[in-house]
């Protein structure tokens, strides 16, 4: 006769009550720190009123604490002017000029990048807070982590706006028609790092708005809302004259970035987590 193979005690049960026909329910393996954190959760209201509010604060802390050096960022500036008119796309002098003509319509623009940038933002959180708890946390990262990675930017690449520069002639459409629409113009100059162009979170916030509002919305005309509104985003940008075309170009390589980290700590992407979370796994 063969010598017979040893068996765990945990493999003996299991084969005993198998062969006995019977039903077991066997406790699934404890989990480690990192997978009870990774974990899909209910968002806890204050906690994340609290980390938003913090957050920002510190944001714009280092932001407007990184050195301004202005010789540097128009010196940036200029270069990304003549890069951008060696690629055919230095179209923004031209915007700028033909949107300041028409009065109602800049203003509209001045108002939209001063208000919606927030407003938007914000209108997202508290609709994946209230409709999407499961995907919260992860979709919450991706904007957290990109606005990270942009605070680097804004250190290691100093540029100034387009309505900055002193070798071409962009109008600031905010002193000129005396409108509130940037915090780095008029009285607001004085407590905004005006040399923090690149990348433009004003399209890494709205391109995650958009896709988050897309990947998750039901109804088509909610989601191609979310698509446009990026795209307006833009427009509003380039028109004002307070980033040129490739800031939005960094702003979406930040938020590549963001997606990433997001999806390397949830083991998935946002969208693919379960929407809703049972009360019990709260913690």
């Amino acid at each position: 006769m063969g010598v017979p193979i040893a068996r765990t005690t945990e493999e003996a049960r299991v084969t005993t009550v198998a062969s006995a026909g019977e039903r077991t329910c066997v406790p699934a393996p404890r989990r480690t720190v990192v997978q009870r954190i990774r974990a899909p959760r209910r968002p806890r209201i204050w906690f994340e009123i609290a980390l938003i509010a913090v957050s920002y604060w510190t944001y714009s802390m280092i932001r407007n604490a990184v050195p301004e050096q202005e010789a540097q960022a128009l010196r940036n500036a200029d270069w990304l002017w003549e890069a951008e008119r060696a690629l055919g796309i230095a179209v923004e002098q031209s915007l700028n000029h033909a949107v300041n003509g028409v009065t109602w319509l800049i203003v509209s623009m001045n108002y939209y990048y001063a208000t919606l940038h927030f407003i938007v933002t914000v209108g997202v959180l508290v609709w994946l807070y209230r409709r999407h708890p499961g995907r919260y946390a992860a979709t919450r990262t991706v904007l957290f982590a990109t606005t990270a990675v942009a605070l680097l930017g804004y250190y290691l690449y100093p540029l100034a706006p387009p309505r900055l520069m002193e070798s071409v002639h962009f109008i600031d459409t905010v002193k000129v028609h005396d409108t509130w629409g940037s915090m780095a113009s008029g009285n607001m100059a004085n407590v905004s790092n005006q040399y923090a162009a690149m990348p433009s979170m004003h399209i890494g916030w709205s391109v995650w708005c958009g896709i988050t509002i897309a990947l998750l919305a039901a109804p088509l005309w909610v989601k191609i809302l979310g698509w446009l509104y990026p795209a307006v985003t833009l427009v509003v940008i380039v028109c004002t004259a307070n980033h040129f075309w490739l800031d939005a170009v960094g702003g979406v390589v930040c938020l590549g970035i963001g997606f990433a980290i997001s999806r390397a700590w949830y083991g998935a992407p946002a969208h693919r987590l379960p929407r809703l979370v049972p009360a019990a796994t709260r913690p």
